[in-house]
């Protein structure tokens, strides 16, 4: 059984910083051709352009809230390396909001970055991974890995809205892996927390007691970095979970065990 992703495509979002900026250097640095994809060009400019020049990395910058823009980003990985073969959608972004005074705008713009995004690329995708792999005897034809939160299941009053579009993209995971199954593409994804995120950080910029409160319930007593995500990420699209759809893997050193609401969840 196989962990290698070696010559393998991928298309990473969300990747010029923290998480997504993490799993997008894993994959390239054990083989994978990988397109950089985020809507902040200037950062991803910053972290990728001087690594351009390597064969299998390419980045992409534009607002992925848009379908035409996500159509472009599937045709310049096709044009820079002829197939994809794995999708991470990592483009997610954190709003605190009042869950008595939510605005529309809001929930949209919430749920347009951390779930509807991801939807429609995850469609585009399967499409072309359906394309590459017809008339082929195939166990996989592709995978796709969404990232998601443990805020789905435990979460805080000022995190209302994250947690909703959280929830949306489990569902979304389980939804897609039953309808992508026939197709030989296996649909699965990583809820974490206790983990050095970029949003973390700058919330704890503001409100340093996060760390105490939050490594008081986490029982392993530490907030991981993005490191100790991207494995799980490199086993969800690699062979050896060639059995495994529909999944939410959980890697938040047991804080969903223990976690109380009052905690804030990150």
């Amino acid at each position: 059984m196989s962990f290698s992703i070696e010559g393998k495509t991928a298309i990473v979002t969300g990747a010029a910083n923290g998480v997504g900026l993490s799993i997008a250097r894993h994959f390239a640095r054990k083989g994978a051709n990988v397109m950089f994809a985020d809507m902040d060009e200037a950062r991803l400019c910053d972290e990728v352009g001087e690594r351009e020049e390597a064969d299998n990395i390419r980045y992409f910058a534009g607002d992925l809230r848009e379908r035409l823009t996500l159509a472009n980003l599937l045709s310049a990985t096709l044009d820079q390396f002829d197939r994809i073969d794995i999708l991470v959608n990592g483009s997610r972004q954190i709003l605190p909001t009042d869950p008595l005074d939510m605005d529309d705008e809001s929930v949209e713009r919430l749920l347009s970055q951390n779930m509807t995004t991801a939807l429609r690329l995850s469609q585009m995708v399967a499409k072309r991974m359906i394309k590459q792999a017809d008339g082929r005897e195939v166990e996989t034809a592709g995978a796709i890995v969404n990232l998601s939160s443990i805020a789905a299941r435990r979460t805080h009053p000022d995190l209302l809205g994250y947690s909703i579009s959280a929830a949306a993209m489990d569902q979304m995971t389980r939804s897609l892996a039953v309808a992508l199954a026939p197709h030989d593409i296996r649909v699965n994804a990583v809820a974490f927390g206790s983990l050095m995120s970029a949003s973390l950080k700058d919330a704890l910029k503001e409100h340093s007691e996060y760390r105490d409160t939050i490594q008081e319930h986490t029982p392993m007593g530490r907030i991981a970095s993005p490191d100790e995500l991207v494995e799980a990420v490199q086993f969800l699209s690699s062979d050896a979970s060639r059995f495994m759809t529909g999944q939410v893997v959980t890697v938040d050193g047991g804080r969903t065990l223990v976690d109380a609401v009052g905690a804030p969840a990150h």
